[in-house]
């Protein structure tokens, strides 16, 4: 039998890698088109309309037995996740972090082997240190700072993620993709509500490029890329869904080159070209493991 993806397959692998591309725009959008200084208001702003947008045009509940896992889902993927991505994100260079959070692939295959009884294999696990390596080569330098608060909470926004995308394949629910993409993101904003509300300061008065950034983040980073996000999730392993997160630093770094004049050397592109190979062995390998009889 063929290891080689099908059509349908790669369409699948090409549309979840879209999510975290988009994803990688959120640094340059918030740093260039935001009131600064708000990141939970961000978060908010960016996870809740999106999320009640879809839960209005879907007009479909969970059963009430799904009700438990959903809120697990929505907590890991949406509010403890965006919650520690900006406490690491204050307090750690966007390189360290995003290091830190490469880890990903390798928490979700630890979790395939301890919970299912599935060995990633030599070429997955391999591929996976790559990217950790590669996004390393890419990032940091020997000047970075290190702070034990930012990353502990890097790595524990690493775990949520990788938690929510292993869970959110075991524990389909009878929703559909929208909506349950849409209860997700509603119910992971209203936890990040009272961290809005009792950290950050109050919004300023809104002029029309802060109405277009948070736009564009709720629409397009939010509404968009977690629906793409999610699809892949159904379609594809846990393993090869969480490899194609590696692509949101990658495009960060690549927009701030583009846009904002960032430089990229020998190294960081020895290291970009480690990260792209870590991504394409991972799909392959996934892919292999499937497709065994």
């Amino acid at each position: 039998m063929t290891n080689t993806p099908t059509s349908s397959a790669r369409n699948t692998i090409l549309l979840t890698a879209l999510a975290p591309l988009i994803w990688g725009s959120t640094y340059i959008v918030t740093t260039e088109w935001l009131p600064p200084d708000r990141p939970f208001t961000a978060a908010v702003l960016r996870c809740l309309p999106a999320g009640l947008l879809l839960v209005l045009a879907c007009r479909q509940a969970p059963a009430r037995a799904e009700w438990g896992r959903l809120a697990v889902l929505a907590a890991l993927n949406i509010g403890f996740f965006q919650a520690l991505l900006f406490v690491a994100a204050y307090r750690l260079p966007g390189g360290l972090a995003a290091v830190v959070g490469a880890v990903q692939p390798i928490l979700v295959m630890a979790m395939a082997w301890a919970l299912d009884g599935r060995w990633p294999g030599a070429v997955a696990l391999g591929a996976g240190v790559l990217g950790v390596l590669g996004m390393a080569a890419l990032l940091l330098s020997p000047t970075m700072t290190w702070d034990g608060i930012g990353l502990g909470a890097a790595l524990a926004g690493a775990a949520c993620m990788a938690a929510g995308t292993f869970l959110a394949r075991r524990w389909r629910t009878g929703l559909p993709l929208l909506a349950f993409t849409g209860w997700q993101l509603l119910i992971g904003g209203l936890v990040l509500v009272p961290l809005a509300w009792w950290v950050d300061p109050p919004l300023p008065a809104l002029n029309g490029r802060h109405a277009l950034g948070y736009a564009y983040l709720s629409l397009v980073g939010t509404l968009l890329s977690y629906a793409l996000w999610f699809r892949g999730v159904y379609q594809l392993s846990p393993v090869a869904v969480s490899s194609l997160s590696l692509l949101s630093p990658l495009s960060a770094v690549l927009l701030g080159w583009a846009v904002l004049n960032q430089s990229l050397g020998g190294l960081a592109l020895l290291g970009f070209a480690m990260v792209l190979t870590s991504i394409l062995a991972v799909q392959k390998a996934s892919h292999s493991s499937t497709s065994q009889p």
